[in-house]
């Protein structure tokens, strides 16, 4: 009797520590950009600004613009599944950032696991500054 009372109250009990938050979906990227004033556009599902099969189902293509950044900068984000394939297929966007970059000079790319983005650049400073601010809050531990 006493260990069924000890049990129950153990049910009830409030723990204290936070769960580890997961990476968002691109509602919470989205979500995280346009609260620090970027706006998006022209969102594209499977556009990886390239033609390889691996990495056109991890991305999204979309314009974004706002804050310094005065004219529209088409953005490709690669969401991986997990760190482990952020660390395997990380390397395959140098490759394919060759299809859409005109300047390798001012390549912008950030990231932060389990997310990519890349860009052909420049980049404005608070443009730049609350993009990778967005992807750090949404990537959560990045697992």
């Amino acid at each position: 009797m006493l260990l069924t009372v000890a049990l129950v109250g153990a049910c009830g009990t409030i723990s204290t520590t936070a769960p580890a938050p997961t990476p968002a979906d691109f509602q919470g990227i989205a979500s995280e950009v346009t609260k620090r004033g970027i706006a998006i556009d022209h969102i594209v599902s499977g556009d990886a600004g390239c033609t390889d099969p691996v990495l056109i189902p991890t991305a999204i293509g979309f314009d974004a613009n706002g804050l310094d950044q005065a004219a529209p900068t088409r953005i490709y984000l690669y969401v991986f599944r997990d760190r482990a394939a952020f660390e395997r297929l990380r390397g395959t966007i140098d490759g394919c950032a060759r299809s859409f970059v005109t300047d390798p000079e001012t390549f912008e790319t950030i990231e932060q696991s389990p997310f990519v983005v890349a860009a052909q650049g420049p980049w404005a400073p608070e443009f730049e500054a609350a993009l990778r601010e967005s992807l750090e809050v949404a990537a959560g531990t990045g697992n």
